[in-house]
């Protein structure tokens, strides 16, 4: 049996399966307050707390929620009847110092090998850094945070023993920290990952192209919006092929990535006219590629291109034709071949577009989709626990996300 502490010693015990209502009262007894006292203490009518102990009325706004726990002194997740906890993105802060430890060590160009531990081999190291970008790709964050630090110290050493070697490598886990540091709202530290990346990568023009992929993504997360597009652009036209038609797929899927970055950042500052041509550019490459690939981790293709389409019209405030491109987006079959990562990503940006457009109940099946395969996304990226929070004040709001927004303390 699971047992659910309020931080008291008191837990809820056999009472966990009871419906909200029920478990309201439950922790009222609890308490020893009466009806009427309790009522009191929320500004509520005796007949309100009846009813809602009953189950005639429904706890269905979030505010709510958390003033009948305060009242009760239980964490909303308590009275919800769940063991997730309101602070767990914050408990990840911790996690992620481990990732900023590790990107601060510099024992190696001190000539100080931390430890005597032999370095994996090679093969090991690939398989380890595919693992990281594929559990990435399924937004399996908290994971990710886990694995990052150590991958990144033995990295570190297998590229000093063999600077050749080791090279792609280092530049690939750097990639990957860099585009789950941005998910989780730290682009400071994301900017020096990414900066590793690129000096890692100096004199690869295809390291480069790839790193620079996740330097756009920080730049923007940065604010540095006009300085994203124009490092954009130069990665992009240094990888393109000579003559498009002879391009092959990974330098296409590079090439057409780092416009789309370029794209976006230039919503950021309202050019349409850019973001239409570069956006525009970037499909002519993706026709060229194909759905169903992921070339240098970047999940180019027609229905990528489209997804960011969603993106960039929600920066510049077109939720009607945001919402149009994600209709069209999500029936494609190239849909269902994209990342978990990018498809949730994706839906919260339609979220957006929805709430653009006044259509909160369509704003919150987007999030409950992405909440169904990609359950990080909201629960621990920022930017979802924003979208979340504007869906969930709205009263027309489904009960699933009134309770999921009580449980992480947001709305």
């Amino acid at each position: 049996m699971t047992r659910h502490g309020n931080g008291s010693g008191d837990a809820v015990g056999d009472g966990e399966l009871l419906p909200v209502g029920r478990r309201v009262a439950y922790w009222r007894g609890r308490r020893k307050l009466s009806q009427q006292v309790f009522a009191d203490r929320l500004g509520k009518s005796k007949s309100w707390v009846d009813k809602v102990e009953r189950g005639v009325r429904s706890l269905d706004r979030v505010s709510t929620l958390q003033e009948v726990a305060a009242v009760l002194r239980i964490d909303t997740a308590v009275l919800l009847g769940r063991d997730v906890q309101p602070s767990r993105v914050v408990e990840r802060t911790a996690e992620v110092e481990r990732i900023r430890e590790a990107l601060s060590r510099y024992e190696i160009s001190l000539a100080r090998p931390a430890g005597r531990r032999p370095v994996p081999p090679p093969a090991q190291m690939a398989r380890q850094v595919a693992h990281a970008w594929t559990t990435f790709q399924h937004a399996r964050y908290p994971r990710v945070v886990d694995l990052l630090p150590e991958l990144l110290t033995e990295l570190e050493r297998s590229h000093a023993g063999d600077p050749v070697a080791g090279r792609a490598l280092l530049v690939e886990a750097y990639r990957v920290t860099t585009a789950l540091l941005v998910k989780l709202g730290a682009p400071d530290l994301a900017w020096l990952a990414a900066d590793r990346a690129m000096i890692v990568a100096a004199g690869d023009a295809v390291l480069v192209a790839a790193a620079a992929v996740q330097l756009g993504q920080v730049l923007r997360a940065s604010g540095q919006a006009r300085v994203a597009t124009s490092a954009m652009l130069a990665a992009a036209y240094r990888i393109a092929p000579p003559v498009v038609e002879f391009g092959l797929p990974p330098e296409l899927s590079l090439c057409g990535t780092l416009l789309v970055q370029a794209a976006l950042a230039a919503a950021r500052y309202g050019d349409e006219a850019a973001v239409a041509g570069l956006l525009d550019e970037a499909a002519a490459l993706a026709a060229r590629v194909g759905d169903g690939r992921d070339h240098h981790r970047t999940g180019f293709g027609p229905t990528a291109v489209e997804s960011a389409r969603v993106a960039a019209a929600v920066e510049l405030g077109d939720g009607g034709d945001a919402v149009a491109w994600h209709e069209k987006a999500t029936t494609r079959d190239g849909w269902r071949w994209l990342p978990a990562e990018h498809r949730a990503a994706h839906l919260i940006d339609a979220a957006r577009a929805y709430l653009q457009t006044d259509d909160p109940i369509s704003a919150a099946r987007a999030l409950v989709e992405a909440d169904r395969f990609a359950p990080a996304e909201i629960r621990h990226r920022p930017a979802g626990r924003d979208v979340l929070a504007r869906v969930v004040r709205d009263p027309r709001a489904p009960t699933a996300l009134i309770h999921l927004a009580a449980t992480l303390g947001v709305g």
